[in-house]
């Protein structure tokens, strides 16, 4: 886990959101974008083991999506995530941001990390088209509040906002 004793466990979320635009102020790529969003978040948020990006691309099946790692800050992860496994998974079918106070708890959960113990995956809809998820893992059970969803959920849309994809 990365410690950077100056992150506030409370985080300014407004300010974040403005920070997103500015790091991002002038690019579009999404590659770019999203390992400069991955580095903001995994760096000022406390108490993280991995803050990372899932992007849709054709199942190697050839039927239907799968995520695949994209840009991220953390121990190597999962490479592929098939939509509807785990908490990415789940959240790429449902489209809705799930906040996982265990994941030990949670069926089918994928364990990347054995150090990771509570998450956040925000999907990344624009143009109504699923582009991946954004996930959030901690060493701490119940880390992330409704604060930390809204907070995220505003960063994101920034992101998305500042990003072609």
């Amino acid at each position: 886990m990365h410690i950077n004793p100056e992150r506030s466990t409370r985080p300014d979320y407004d300010l974040l959101v403005r920070q997103v635009a500015s790091v991002l102020e002038g690019e579009r790529d999404l590659i770019a974008n999203a390992s400069q969003f991955s580095a903001l978040v995994y760096d000022t948020l406390a108490d993280l083991n991995w803050a990372g990006f899932y992007l849709t691309v054709p199942a190697k099946s050839g039927n239907g999506e799968d995520l695949l790692v994209g840009p991220f800050q953390g121990k190597p992860a999962c490479a592929r995530i098939p939509f509807g496994r785990g908490v990415c998974g789940t959240t790429a079918v449902k489209r809705e941001t799930m906040v996982v106070p265990d994941v030990h708890a949670f069926p089918g959960h994928i364990a990347c990390d054995s150090a990771s113990n509570s998450e956040i995956v925000i999907p990344l809809v624009k143009n109504g088209r699923l582009v991946g998820v954004f996930d959030i893992d901690s060493p701490l059970l119940d880390r992330f509040s409704g604060e930390d969803k809204a907070g995220l959920e505003a960063m994101v849309a920034a992101f998305l906002e500042a990003t072609d994809c």
